[in-house]
């Protein structure tokens, strides 16, 4: 591994979020940073999602920047080719292209205490050391696949939908689509007018409402480019229009007449009783996410479509057979499962603080301050980071305040001279237990259905618990007293640098440590944490009938220690709770 830049920003991704912090950056007169992004080009998940029909379920006037319209949408919900053109050209306007580096996907985050610094890795094995991480990679770029019994065994072509296998040429094919979703109303009324016979897998009705989509007109078009303020106000319109509708996600009494128009289109669009019936949710619309499609159910009455209700049991060398015992032969499989969001980051490695893992600290589910700052990584901001989403509401507007926000974050440091900022816990904690108590009568909470909203544990850590307003109004500002500022070197009179012995499993190591740790007020006790100078030898004192290792730094006391695995620079880490092995000036233990 090699370090290659020690930028002061680092940004991770180049959809949305990585260029509208890269902008925001730029603006401030902050050149020094780079943005890492996995593939070979930028748009993230518009780059992703190619599959037929793709496109966008927010009006294409809200899609954009507020600081730089799209002049040359062609319809009011823009199809995906046009939304990646739009991003590649905010990467030309803006000259983002020497900052980016592509094909570097990151596959560590480690956080430095004794700099301040994170060493981020990447797949080719180079490192970043900066200062300050913006992690944008968005919350639909995991594709989410069940684990279908036999699927190994069927032998025609399989593939998600954000991973469209275009070598595959669906004409004439027997096609099985899993899954109803966002995506799936979308590409099923496209795939079913080449194929022989589509079958429609669903698990569960959604509410659909009508795509008032249509061509902009040209005089639209003229209007948008030759008077000022024309394009800001459609744009206006369509952005309180969406923001009306945040009363009834709060209250689900007041959801009455959004139903009342999904069963209107339901009721137009479908004669059929039975299937009418089938297609009926059972559950209060915004519980799940609202389809928006005017093709989707003629689509499903087609001659060549069929929907099928029954479960999957498994999957067969040719096709599927569901709980029925009905076999549906297929040729391609085509999974429209949705993405990874209550757990996108279970198997990401992202160390901060003590050694801390971002897995230990979202033990009990995914939580951050305001969607972007988490208690145990400093200097460390998540872009779209849970309960920051909206489900009435374009993304782009809350990736502006995100970005506003992180921006401000920056300032603050240089104010105070710090070179960590990290949102306290306690700052934390309240935040959420206060968001949750305001989502538990929210439609997605208690609206009769089982969405991607709620984790494991049945919290929602996706949605924001009020409008989009006052989200933004939120993040104007970071207040001083959320967060933890300080720099390396008020930090050197509790920090502890030289020579200890290490002991366990009949070894005796002479070793140098670097330690630091922190009074928790949660549990009144000291927290201690640091690194021991790699040695190969203490990784003989990790094995599991090694027993507890001791530490003891000259004459001081001996305490025992949890040591865990390497970071990048070679060195182990170690950690302690109680009576620290080095001495305190003022601390109380």
């Amino acid at each position: 591994m090699k370090t290659v830049a020690a930028p002061r920003v680092l940004i991770v991704g180049t959809g949305f979020s990585g260029l509208c912090m890269a902008i925001r950056l730029k603006e401030a007169g902050i050149d020094d940073f780079v943005i890492l992004e996995k593939a070979s080009e930028v748009g993230g998940t518009w780059r992703e999602n190619t599959y037929p029909g793709c496109g966008c379920d927010v009006m294409s006037l809200m899609y954009s920047f507020s600081f730089a319209p799209n002049r040359r949408w062609t319809r009011m919900y823009a199809r995906q080719p046009e939304i990646l053109d739009y991003i590649r050209r905010i990467v030309d306007d803006y000259d983002l292209a020497p900052h980016i580096r592509f094909d570097s996907a990151v596959v560590a985050y480690d956080f430095d205490e004794a700099t301040d610094r994170w060493a981020v890795r990447t797949a080719a094995g180079d490192v970043y050391r900066p200062r300050i991480v913006a992690a944008g990679p968005g919350p639909l770029h995991k594709p989410s696949i069940p684990a279908f019994p036999g699927r190994d065994r069927f032998t025609g072509n399989v593939f998600h939908s954000a991973e469209w296998d275009h070598s595959v040429d669906l004409t004439g094919k027997r096609i099985a689509v899993i899954g109803t979703g966002a995506s799936a109303v979308q590409f099923v009324p496209e795939i079913a007018k080449q194929a022989a016979h589509v079958d429609v897998f669903q698990r569960t009705a959604h509410w659909v409402l009508p795509k008032l989509d249509r061509a902009i007109t040209p005089t639209e078009k003229h209007l948008f480019r030759t008077v000022p303020g024309v394009q800001k106000t459609y744009r206006g319109a369509i952005y309180w229009s969406h923001e009306s509708l945040i009363a009834g996600f709060m209250h689900p009494r007041l959801m009455g007449a959004l139903e009342r128009a999904a069963r209107g289109l339901l009721r137009h669009q479908v004669r059929d009783t039975a299937l009418r019936a089938t297609l009926t949710p059972d559950y209060t619309i915004g519980c799940k996410r609202i389809l928006l499609s005017s093709n989707y159910y003629p689509t499903l009455q087609r001659e060549n479509v069929d929907l099928v209700t029954s479960g999957i049991a498994e999957f067969t060398e040719t096709g599927i057979r569901t709980d029925d015992g009905a076999a549906h032969d297929a040729d391609v499989v085509v999974f429209g499962t949705g993405f990874e969001i209550a757990d996108r980051f279970a198997s990401e490695h992202i160390v901060g603080r003590g050694g801390l893992s971002i897995q230990e600290a979202w033990r009990d589910g995914m939580e951050a301050y305001l969607g972007v700052a988490v208690s145990g990584f400093p200097n460390f901001f998540l872009m779209m980071g849970p309960n920051s989403g909206g489900g009435n509401q374009s993304i782009v507007f809350v990736i502006e305040a995100q970005a506003h926000y992180i921006l401000e974050c920056l300032k603050l440091m240089d104010g105070h001279e710090a070179t960590r900022i990290e949102v306290r816990g306690g700052t934390q904690r309240d935040f959420n237990r206060r968001i949750h108590q305001k989502l538990a009568g929210s439609v997605w909470n208690s609206g009769g259905c089982d969405s991607w909203y709620l984790d494991r544990t049945g919290r929602n850590r996706a949605v924001w618990p009020g409008s989009s307003a006052s989200y933004w109004l939120r993040m104007r500002r970071p207040g001083v007293d959320d967060f933890d500022l300080s720099s390396a070197e008020d930090r050197d009179e509790e920090d502890y640098r030289g020579p200890a012995v290490l002991e366990g499993a009949g070894l005796r190591l002479a070793v140098e440590v670097h330690l630091t740790g922190h009074l928790d007020p949660l549990d009144g006790h000291y927290h201690w944490y640091g690194q021991v100078a790699g040695d190969d030898r203490i990784a003989d004192l990790k094995r599991p009938d090694a027993g507890v290792p001791t530490l003891r730094i000259g004459d001081g006391p001996l305490v025992d220690a949890i040591l865990a695995e390497r970071d990048p620079w070679g060195h182990f880490r170690i950690t302690g709770v109680g009576a620290p092995p080095f001495a305190l000036d003022d601390l109380l233990v």
